[in-house]
């Protein structure tokens, strides 16, 4: 019961979203190139469920026009 409680707490859920655009950054840096701060803003504005796709996507990627496609699809 605990661990559900924890799981659910605004500052796990923070944590969660924080490492997440963490790994998904570093992976991006070296699939495309640097990220200009305009896409680094969209990224972070990203829910987590989203974020997760994105780290699987960005293994297709091989330029940054790939990136801002996702974007346009997968944001709102």
């Amino acid at each position: 019961m605990r661990s559900d409680v924890t799981r659910e707490s605004v500052i796990y859920q923070d944590i969660l979203q924080e490492t997440a655009f963490s790994l998904v950054m570093r992976l991006l840096r070296r699939r495309v190139g640097t990220v200009p701060p305009v896409l680094q803003v969209k990224i972070q504005a990203l829910p987590l469920s989203a974020l997760e796709n994105l780290g699987e996507a960005l293994l297709d990627f091989s330029r940054l026009g790939d990136l801002e496609a996702w974007l346009r699809e997968n944001t709102i």
